[in-house]
């Protein structure tokens, strides 16, 4: 099987769409247990599997058909009540989620057909699911090619079928159809094996001259009589693959007046005239249409005003009046003005980023622009490109804003997680989640997710307790894990945080002076204590689980969250859980940012990290610390840390106060030059080795810009001047 050029764009949409549709059918086959009345929750699983199986279908992918199509044979007896949601079902739907969501990877990796070691994984998935069918229900439907027939009764009409009780579809597809890959006939023979399809009335009002004709362009539209016991669900999910861009109504059998008012209405807003509009809504054939207007025709020519079609249909009881009269509004409709249309796109991350890229250019060339007017002091060029200025920010703005996802998603990944892992160890724990529509960068969001992992697991495996040491202390028997996020500041905070026994302060710091990270007979606040579960191969479990216990994660996390230029800290108290707190910028795009110097260097030090600046006082001589109004704040001089050469001109020397973890501490240097809208620029893999720079930038002049990494250098400087990390803190001045 191969798929030309549009055909795959049209493949890789529906790869897209049946992920969304599985991670929803994960989440919401979670949350089945926990609801009282899971009705809808099933019947919105039921519509997943329904949709992937059919999209499947019209790519002739019939081994996710005919598997999919059991799952849906289950979930459509659960709808009807004759099973009951049950832990073991649940396991079961969920591993042949997984089974699908595995045989859609795989498309995506460029196999359209299963391997040996899928299909039997996916023979022992339906072993599990038949018991609970019928032998019946176990058949798969049949599939449809390019190729196959479709039969229609052609004795019966459109009317004699609606008398009979049949559905009614009203079909226009959308004009780019089969721009994107899409067969309009291969819908309507997938159609067919939902039933019997009983008429078809093809629309070619749409039609423009011969020589107007594009080749590629839809002007198709279909009135369709089908006579089947499925639902309107499942009439709907066949086309769920062109829905977006078609229009698609269907009436059920005996529809009253007001479903055909109702299509009436929802038809499209173009120039049509009265007939055309009753004619596309089905309630009027070509034929009585010809009738009509030949009678209209046939009055005398003196005979004034002539009576409107509509009237002439009404009284020919053709047409019910109601239904005139909601023709007549939308033509009115149409004529006072075009509907808006408010529709979302998919947008290829990689046109994003070079967006991205481009604003940030353009952010630099506006910053020479606005050195060179500076320069040349021409105030009306100065006023010219402020106001470009202010436009670049505002298209910086929105090009970020496009990159925003909400971290719900992210989130709710972890209910899967937590479900699976609280059964394999044995404990019984619910997920709570808040500020899930906290929106942060897509590219912060994918690599977030692993060290959320880590997080999560190891508060499940070391945090929480057992039931019997909960039900000791006095705890419910179910444990509680929380994710929260929310914005500070400029920044995302994740929370994750637990309703456990807490760290053990003296066992991590009794391993941390075995291990000589601490020196014996020192008191480190516990703040430095619970930073030490970071340290490579740090580890107090008493045994290795599948889980934790090497010491091999909790460093991991904190280098994936520094490579973020985030920052992560821990609050725990015994006996009521622990809570690990992550600092994490907006996007890693462009920052704003304040520009200091140090003799003829620069730097570029985050504006969310800074406290204030304030003079360095003479009388600190060469110490590493100062009095700022009655507290020691320890400062670093940049100069000295990056052998940098001070400039004799400048003899003041000034302080950026920063915040590093929750502590102050000094940047000094020699000049302060302002805000500065920083375009991050990657350091290439030679300059890996420098500690506390995170990135680059160039300035206006042309001249490049290290970007400091805070809580990096600070921890860099404590290491290097072999300064214990409590000592790098805020504290009382004597």
């Amino acid at each position: 099987m191969s798929f030309d050029q549009e055909m795959q764009a049209a493949l890789q949409t529906f790869i897209a769409e049946s992920q969304e549709l599985l991670q929803t059918m994960e989440d919401d086959l979670i949350s089945l247990e926990e609801q009282q009345d899971p009705t809808e929750t099933i019947a919105a699983i039921f519509r997943a599997a329904h949709t992937i199986k059919g999209s499947s279908g019209l790519f002739g992918l019939d081994h996710i058909v005919s598997f999919t199509h059991v799952v849906e044979s289950v979930l459509d007896i659960v709808r009807e009540g004759q099973i009951q949601v049950s832990n073991d079902l649940v396991a079961t739907l969920l591993n042949c989620r997984d089974h699908i969501a595995l045989l859609i990877q795989s498309l995506a990796d460029g196999k359209l057909t299963e391997d040996a070691s899928q299909a039997q994984q996916g023979e022992l998935l339906l072993g599990q699911l038949r018991p609970y069918l019928t032998q019946e229900q176990t058949a798969v439907v049949p599939t449809t090619t390019s190729q196959d027939k479709v039969e229609i009764d052609k004795g019966a009409s459109s009317e004699g079928g609606l008398q009979n009780g049949n559905w009614h579809i009203s079909l226009r597809f959308g004009s780019d159809s089969l721009r994107n890959g899409m067969d309009p006939l291969a819908f309507i023979r997938y159609l067919s094996t939902l039933g019997n399809v009983i008429s078809i009335t093809t629309l070619v009002d749409g039609l423009p001259e011969s020589v107007d004709m594009d080749p590629e362009t839809c002007y198709l539209g279909f009135e369709i009589d089908l006579q089947t016991d499925a639902s309107k669900d499942a009439i709907e999910a066949v086309f769920e693959f062109v829905r977006e861009d078609s229009l698609i109504h269907i009436l059920p059998p005996n529809s009253c007046l007001d479903n055909y008012i109702d299509l009436i209405r929802s038809l499209p807003e173009d120039e049509r005239r009265l007939g055309e509009i009753l004619i596309d809504s089905g309630v009027l054939t070509r034929q009585e249409l010809e009738t009509g207007l030949q009678q209209q025709q046939s009055q005398s020519p003196g005979e004034s005003p002539i009576q409107p079609i509509g009237s002439i249909l009404v009284e020919a009881q053709t047409v019910p009046q109601p239904i005139v009269d909601a023709a007549l509004e939308k033509q009115k409709q149409v004529k006072d003005a075009k509907a808006r249309e408010n529709q979302s796109i998919r947008v290829d991350a990689e046109k994003l980023d070079k967006l991205i890229d481009l604003v940030g250019e353009l952010v630099i060339s506006c910053a020479a622009a606005n050195l060179r007017a500076e320069q040349i002091k021409d105030s009306a060029l100065l006023e010219a490109n402020a106001q470009i200025i202010g436009l670049v920010e505002e298209v910086r703005d929105s090009a970020l804003k496009l990159r925003m996802v909400p971290i719900g998603a992210t989130f709710n990944r972890f209910q899967r997680v937590v479900r699976d892992v609280s059964a394999e160890i044995g404990k019984d724990i619910t997920l709570v989640i808040s500020g899930g529509d906290t929106e942060v960068d897509k590219s912060v969001i994918e690599q977030i997710g692993d060290p959320l992992m880590h997080l999560v697991r190891n508060s499940m495996d070391h945090g929480i307790e057992n039931a019997q040491v909960r039900a000791e202390r006095g705890k419910p028997a179910k444990g509680k894990l929380k994710l929260n996020a929310y914005h500070e500041s400029g920044t995302i905070v994740i929370e994750v945080s637990d309703d456990g026994g807490g760290l053990n302060r003296d066992k991590i710091l009794a391993k941390a002076i075995e291990r000589g990270l601490v020196q014996p007979g020192s008191n480190p606040s516990d703040k430095d204590v619970y930073a030490l579960i970071f340290e490579p191969g740090f580890s107090t479990a008493d045994k290795v689980s599948n889980l934790s216990g090497r010491g091999v994660g909790m460093d991991v996390v904190k280098q994936n969250i520094t490579a973020l230029r985030g920052s992560i800290e821990i609050n725990s108290v015994a006996g009521e859980g622990t809570t690990i707190r992550i600092h994490l910028p907006l996007t890693l795009a462009i920052i704003d940012g304040f520009l200091v110097a140090v003799g003829n260097s620069f730097f570029v030090i985050p504006q969310d990290r800074i406290v204030e600046c304030v003079e360095l006082p003479s009388n600190t001589n060469r110490a590493d610390y100062m009095n700022l109004r009655g507290e020691v704040l320890p400062f670093i001089r940049l100069g000295s840390m990056f052998n940098i050469k001070r400039d004799p001109f400048f003899k003041r020397e000034n302080v950026v106060v920063v915040d590093s973890g929750g502590s102050k501490t000094g940047l000094v240097v020699d000049r302060l030059l302002g805000e500065f809208q920083t375009v991050i620029k990657p350091l290439g893999k030679l300059f890996n080795h420098v500690q506390g720079i995170g990135g680059s930038t160039i300035l206006g002049s042309g001249e490049v810009a290290l970007i400091v990494d805070v809580q990096v250098l600070v921890q860099h400087y404590a290491q290097r001047e072999h300064i214990a990390p409590k000592a790098i803190t805020q504290q009382s001045y004597a």
